[in-house]
């Protein structure tokens, strides 16, 4: 804090007045305010707790940002104005005694109202009130003593109320800083509790103070949204780039990055299909793989949601797109026992990888067409430009080189998991 009265008996900074009053009359006049500004700021000394008391009912009734806090505990409160004011006007008396001890109480009490939720207009609403209080009992007192001492605190009434805003001013960038760090303790606090929460590790005496923490019921229900997105450039945003549907509020929805893809919470308050009605609303960029996991019911259940969406992720092609998991599940056994399911596609397809690889290639188009047009030749003829009995010779030739059978439902069920294998997993 800069000494409070600032003797101007040297020459002033600045261009001079247009009309300067006499040099000696000036520096007169300077030692004569700061005389004056002692002996009341000694008054206000001695009777600062009086202030004190003063000052505490006057922010009561004034700023309403500080009822609740001293409502709660106006002990503590009083002590915080005793202690402000005793630095603050002891800096009128001995400001190089009193500077630093002033500056640590203004720099503690912005980070304490910042940390307590005080609103940052109420804290300096209260210096400012302060400041007044106490010029007004430097007036009163100095015209108590001697009226016609009063004409000399014009004098230093500028160096009072810059006092002030320079306070105000180092409470401002304490509180800021305060809200900072504040700031980011919650922000931490909640991405650890989110992992927590997504890996399974949260501990259930935990769950109420998560669903406070994140504004999430404890008992909803949830699923997990799991994104694998094209790799992006330097700067880009982080956020995996997907619109969610309106239906999904983007504020309701808590991000966490992964090593691998980042995962959504999704909060689920809708009719049995809502999850997809939500897959088919997705909109994902080319490139970008997305995984949905079944409801689950609870907060406690989140990691298992995580696991399934996971699993909806393998299920998703390189190419990319939208995999729902309730919707694929075949397709979720085969990437969740990747080591079986190849073991399958090699006793099933092998044979032909005997074939020429042009031709190999035909006969696997053809027989997934096929699965996929509900084992209609008609269909998958359609669908491959070709006559339905080129489709019937092709399926022949699979099951003369597989000796596999199509229409016996075991051995069409392996069909389709040995192609979803080679399809997913390359197998």
């Amino acid at each position: 804090m800069p000494q409070v009265v600032r003797p101007r008996i040297g020459a002033p900074h600045g261009p001079p007045p247009a009309t300067p009053l006499p040099h000696r009359f000036r520096s007169l006049a300077d030692r004569e305010a700061v005389e004056v500004l002692h002996r009341a700021a000694r008054v206000l000394v001695a009777s600062l707790p009086a202030l004190t008391d003063r000052l505490v009912e006057a922010l009561y009734a004034q700023e309403p940002g500080y009822r609740a806090a001293i409502d709660s505990d106006r002990a503590e409160v009083w002590q915080e104005v005793h202690h402000s004011l005793r630095h603050n006007v002891g800096s009128l008396i001995q400001p190089r005694e009193f500077r630093e001890p002033a500056h640590r109480t203004s720099r503690w009490i912005g980070e304490i109202r910042a940390e307590q939720g005080v609103p940052l207009d109420a804290v300096l609403h209260a210096f400012r009130l302060g400041g007044a209080m106490v010029w007004q009992d430097l007036v009163d007192e100095t015209a108590r003593r001697d009226p016609d001492d009063v004409r000399l605190l014009v004098h230093v009434a500028a160096d009072v109320w810059n006092f002030v805003d320079e306070h105000c001013g180092i409470v401002a960038d304490a509180y800021r800083q305060a809200e900072r760090r504040l700031s980011w303790r919650r922000e931490n606090r909640q991405r650890l509790m989110v992992a927590a929460l997504l890996d399974g590790t949260a501990r259930i005496a935990d769950l109420a103070e998560a669903a406070a923490m994140l504004g999430l019921p404890e008992q909803g229900r949830y699923a997990v949204l799991a994104v694998a997105a094209a790799p992006r450039g330097p700067g880009a945003a982080a956020r995996p780039p997907l619109t969610l549907p309106a239906a999904v509020p983007d504020t309701a929805v808590l991000w966490h990055p992964g090593p691998e893809a980042e995962f959504a919470i999704l909060p689920l308050a809708g009719p049995p299909g809502e999850l997809s009605a939500l897959a088919a609303a997705l909109e994902v960029p080319a490139g970008t793989r997305a995984g949905i996991g079944s409801a689950v019911e609870g907060l406690a259940a989140l990691g298992d949601a995580r696991r399934l969406a996971e699993t909806a992720l393998r299920a998703c092609p390189a190419s990319g797109g939208t995999v729902l998991l309730d919707e694929h599940l075949p397709d979720a056994l085969v990437v969740s026992s990747p080591a079986l399911a190849g073991a399958l596609a090699d006793r099933v397809l092998g044979p032909l990888d005997r074939l020429d690889p042009a031709d190999r290639d035909v006969i696997v188009e053809t027989l997934t067409a096929w699965l996929d047009a509900d084992g209609s030749a008609q269909r998958a003829g359609a669908k491959l430009y070709c006559h339905r009995n080129t489709v019937l010779n092709r399926l022949r030739r699979f099951e003369q080189l597989t000796g596999r059978c199509l229409t016996r439902p075991r051995d069409a069920v392996e069909v389709s998991l040995a192609l979803a294998a080679r399809r997913l997993l390359g197998a």
